[in-house]
């Protein structure tokens, strides 16, 4: 049995096993599972616009139940969560014009699928090395060891990049917040606005929360331990998605049935998620995300080559 969803049949259970799939992710790594759903939609035949708000749509509630998890395990920063807020909504907007913009073109498949491969394999490729330069420093040695109950997650997150946000935290732009959760004394309010911004938008262009873009972000440029930045993310994601979920469905860009189907699968996938995190330290996690952008950027690829009714 199929649904005509968007112009296009769909098997329920496809989106259901995408939605358990996505939920599943989503809940380990903090991201909305866009660089996944997004493409499997646009696989399945949904066109480019619907794949944006209704993935946005989904991941509302799937987000909401993994958040939870972390919130119970004190993975959350939620001042940090709030100050992002600011910077995303307007991030999402301007990405959501942007795709209006396009819609008014022939191109917007092609637009928006070539810069999804590009931002998904830049991440992957970032990662990847990364990870090879933190093991390579002797990183592995400590990556080993499980997190202790009560021991804060940067006891065990290490980075060989970790540079790049002492660079930032040094910046002399007030006004400076303090975030104790994340265990960062001083950094400028600007830096974590940009950070929000750029995930805001790419959320609203590309659609889902663009966890795949704000997570490595954190870790990078802000220095929040993993398991803080995955939490975090969730956190931020369901206040951004929501907006985004809005501003697409006032455009008309959301397919509420599929959000709906998706959904059923991915909130179980989130709690399976969000518990497997506690077992992994902050390297790990990051080192287990790398295949996930290149599996997204091939669905992408297939689709924009495969002739469907969406295009």
């Amino acid at each position: 049995m199929t649904f005509l969803i968007s112009g296009a049949h769909i098997d329920p259970i496809y989106l259901m096993a995408v939605g358990f799939v996505v939920g599943m992710l989503g809940g380990f790594f903090g991201v909305g599972g866009s660089f996944l759903a997004g493409p499997a939609l646009f696989a399945a035949g949904v066109p480019m616009n619907f794949v944006v708000g209704t993935d946005l749509a989904h991941i509302v509630g799937k987000s909401i139940v993994a958040a939870k998890k972390h919130r119970a395990v004190g993975y959350i920063d939620l001042k940090l969560g709030l100050i992002m807020v600011i910077g995303t909504i307007g991030g999402v907007e301007t990405g959501a014009q942007v795709i209006q913009w396009l819609k008014r073109t022939a191109h917007i498949d092609w637009a928006v699928g070539l810069t999804f491969v590009a931002v998904l394999l830049a991440i992957s490729g970032f990662m990847t090395w990364e990870s090879f330069q933190t093991f390579r420093a002797g990183g592995h040695a400590k990556a080993a060891l499980k997190l202790v109950p009560g021991e804060h997650p940067s006891r065990r997150d290490h980075s060989a990049v970790a540079y790049i946000a002492r660079k930032i935290h040094r910046i002399s732009l007030p006004p400076y917040v303090s975030l104790p959760v994340s265990g960062i004394a001083k950094v400028s309010l600007w830096a974590i606005l940009l950070v929000a911004f750029v995930g805001g938008f790419f959320s609203g262009f590309l659609g889902g929360g663009a966890g795949y873009i704000r997570m490595p972000c954190l870790i990078y440029l802000l220095g929040i331990p993993t398991h803080i930045a995955v939490g975090t993310d969730l956190f931020e994601i369901i206040i951004s998605a929501s907006y985004g979920t809005i501003t697409h469905a006032l455009k008309g860009n959301v397919d509420i049935l599929i959000a709906l189907v998706m959904h059923t699968g991915a909130a179980i996938g989130a709690q399976i998620g969000a518990t497997c995190t506690q077992f992994f330290v902050g390297p790990r996690i990051r080192m287990a995300f790398i295949p996930l952008p290149l599996i997204g950027a091939a669905i992408v690829i297939h689709g924009l080559l495969s002739a469907h009714p969406g295009k």
